[in-house]
């Protein structure tokens, strides 16, 4: 009689199992395995209810590779800003820089007085924020007061006004969510920008428990206002702090627990009118420079309601601050994959392209020129009509959609233009920076994949390019919508990945 013991045939079937496995995720050595192996990954019974769109062609041969539901429509997430990016280096160039302008009615008397308004117009620069220099906001508007300064401006009898009329429509994008305005991925789109049009609350314990946790809020300014409903609890218990600011106000409600042992930690918070932040804030750097400002700030903005736009062509500019060099601003947008960038770039291009005759009314926004302008360029990249139906340019609209297969031809596309090399050099590289520095560590694909996330709740993506085992070079496009999985264990990053790492280790050649 036979006698099997239980607990050893699970340890031989997982024995089995794990040997299947490691012989599954061998490198494929030939196309042929290749192919089995992405659908053999994208088949599997969990993803059942889910829709799988890969798409992976050489550059070097031109050749597809692999390709499952490359005609399918599906949401990109921040995998639109791969479009935006493209499209602002085809139009405006790598060395483009947008300008901030001073203007007057006149130049400034030889004593330095500067009679009646000075006007910030603004065009969107999203460079002037404390993140790039050095996290000091009162370096941001150095630019501006030294062009001041340039001019003879020693004081000011009117007010400081700032014209953001540059862009119109809405200062948000179509189809975002409206309880994506209070985080900082959801901040206001704006022609006058100022530290990302966030400011950060930084929170720490109260001294003992039971009191208050306590708030600063950087930069300080009377602008923001913080309601502190939190509260110091004993020892380093987990913290529960959560901010919630109301549409259209700039109130925010600060509630929670925080251990009175806790270390404390900062939360970048959102601004309802970040053009009227611009204006306070430089209107205190001007103070600080020893130039006074004898009227209050003021805003002018697209909104029917308010005063008209300002007619430059009648001013005189005392001087200007540019940005960064648009290969910069790239690099800025796809790293971190920053949405108000995205979209400022989207509006500025959009009003490049603005026909004197176009009427400044909501059916002719700066968004909508920008995405008019973004279905010609994708025409002129090869890119099929109708592959592309984008409502915002960031990819925070629920409602942007592409195929792998416009995404694959834009990365082709990309890859023979002239900004060829800035464009690669500024997404994110696998395990290394930006928003793939945690991902794919450890495998082929570490310092190898360049390639742009996307992540929304029920939309995942990743396309971009590769280098095969065999030194081939690829552009593929990953896209995984409306999956569900109950194991926590298990993301769908991971399974994207996934695919990544095995064209990493592809070693197979479709040169030959």
């Amino acid at each position: 009689m036979r006698i099997q013991c239980p607990a050893l045939l699970v340890l031989l079937s997982l024995l089995t199992d794990t040997s299947q496995a490691q012989r599954t995720n061998l490198p494929a050595t030939s196309l042929a395995e290749l192919q089995k192996q992405l659908s053999n990954h994208v088949s599997q019974p969990r993803f059942a209810a889910a829709l799988w769109g890969v798409k992976v062609v050489s550059l070097d041969s031109g050749k597809t590779l692999f390709e499952h539901n490359p005609e399918k429509l599906f949401s990109p997430a921040s995998n639109s800003k791969l479009y935006t990016v493209a499209m602002a280096l085809d139009r405006l160039g790598a060395d483009y820089r947008i300008k901030t302008s001073l203007y007057a009615e006149s130049k400034p008397e030889p004593d330095g007085t500067l009679k009646g308004d000075l006007i910030v117009y603004g065009r969107g620069d999203p460079t002037l924020n404390a993140r790039l220099r050095g996290n000091d906001i009162h370096h941001v508007f150095d630019g501006l007061i030294a062009a001041l300064t340039n001019a003879g401006v020693k004081q000011i009898t009117g007010s400081l006004v700032g014209d953001e009329t540059f862009f119109t429509g809405p200062g948000f994008g179509s189809g975002w969510s409206w309880d994506d305005l209070e985080y900082y991925y959801g901040a206001e789109i704006t022609a006058l920008t100022v530290n990302d049009n966030t400011l950060q609350v930084a929170v720490k314990p109260g001294a003992s428990a039971g009191q208050p946790c306590r708030l600063e809020l950087i930069p300080p300014t009377p602008y923001l206002v913080l309601s502190n409903c939190t509260e110091t609890i004993p020892g380093r218990q987990r913290r529960t702090i959560n901010f919630y600011r109301p549409l259209e106000q700039n109130l925010v409600y600060v509630t929670g627990q925080m251990g009175v042992d806790d270390t404390g930690y900062t939360e970048d918070v959102t601004v309802h009118t970040p053009g009227s932040l611009f204006v306070t804030l430089f209107q205190e750097a001007l103070t600080r420079a020893g130039i006074k400002v004898a009227g209050p700030g003021k805003l002018v903005s697209w909104v029917p309601h308010h005063a008209p736009p300002v007619d430059c062509s009648k001013l005189t500019e005392l001087g200007v601050c540019e940005s960064l060099p648009m290969a910069d601003i790239a690099r800025e947008v796809m790293k971190p994959s920053q949405n108000l960038y995205t979209d400022v770039l989207l509006a500025h291009v959009g009003e490049q392209h603005r026909q004197s005759s176009t009427p400044r009314e909501r059916e002719q926004t700066s968004e909508n020129l920008g995405l008019r302008e973004l279905s010609v360029f994708l025409s002129g990249a090869g890119v099929k009509a109708g592959d592309v139906l984008f409502e915002e340019g960031s990819g925070l609209s629920r409602n942007n959609l592409t195929t792998p297969n416009a995404t694959v031809a834009l990365l082709q596309y990309m890859s023979r233009h002239k900004a060829a090399q800035v464009y690669r050099d500024a997404l994110p590289i696998a395990g290394v920076d930006g928003t793939l520095r945690n991902r794919m560590k450890g495998t082929a694909a570490a310092g190898n994949v360049r390639a742009k996330t996307g992540t929304l709740r029920w939309a995942n993506s990743l396309s971009g390019y590769v280098t095969s085992a065999a030194g081939e070079h690829l552009a593929f496009s990953v896209m995984l919508n409306r999956y569900h999985n109950p194991e926590p264990s298990q993301s769908a990053r991971g399974d994207i990945d996934g695919i990544a790492v095995m064209l990493a280790e592809f070693a197979g050649d479709s040169r030959k």
